[in-house]
């Protein structure tokens, strides 16, 4: 069902998609994502998640100080999240996941080891754990194994399965998906909604 030139057709700016699109095919056949219609509601997520297929690690690299406080409840107001800034990714990922999702604390150095990372932006040590023990890959002690595309598949389609995607996608439920990829903040969700119908496009239903 995945092909390079349906991959490339869906992403135009992925690179290697010969590389991408064996990985997430293998994977696929082991998964409930059986069908055109899953497949396009797990394509219009992943599409987000890996900002076209441009990313395997959560862009964290934030300039505007507002919006980095919006979305963090970390975050203590404008002047911190400059701060933040000026200090970089690695510190914005300390601080806005620590002692969340079973990371340490901000000096522990979790939140950018476990950050957002792969085609689903697998976050935090205890889904890092989690999800490893499902796949069998130590992720918790080797978690750049979620950043290359063989594992970084089979780790977003057991997600996809231990989440029950599937029947969300079924109906057709691209918020219902959206919660449980993406969490009740449910960001992104317009843009998962367009990548969703554009893969509907590509991958007849």
């Amino acid at each position: 069902m995945i092909t390079a030139e349906t991959l490339k057709k869906f992403a135009p700016k992925i690179k290697d998609p010969e590389i991408h699109a064996a990985a997430l095919e293998d994977a696929r056949q082991a998964s409930s994502v059986t069908t055109s219609r899953r497949l396009c509601h797990f394509m219009g997520q992943i599409f987000v998640e890996t900002n076209g297929f441009t990313s395997m690690v959560e862009n964290l690299n934030y300039k505007n100080p507002q919006r980095l406080d919006a979305i963090f409840k970390a975050v203590r107001g404008i002047d911190d999240a400059k701060a933040l800034i000026a200090r970089g990714p690695e510190a914005i990922a300390n601080r806005v996941y620590a002692n969340r999702l079973g990371n340490g604390s901000e000096s522990s150095g979790d939140g950018w080891r476990y950050r957002g990372s792969g085609y689903k932006q697998l976050t935090g040590r205890l889904n890092y754990r989690e999800i490893g023990n499902i796949v069998g890959l130590d992720l918790e002690n080797d978690p750049e194994l979620a950043r290359e595309p063989a594992a970084a598949a089979r780790i977003a389609f057991v997600f996809w399965d231990a989440r029950g995607c599937s029947p969300l996608a079924d109906n057709g439920d691209v918020e219902g998906v959206t919660a449980k990829i993406n969490g009740p903040a449910k960001l992104g969700l317009q843009e998962r909604r367009q990548a969703t119908l554009k893969a509907m496009g590509i991958w007849k239903l």
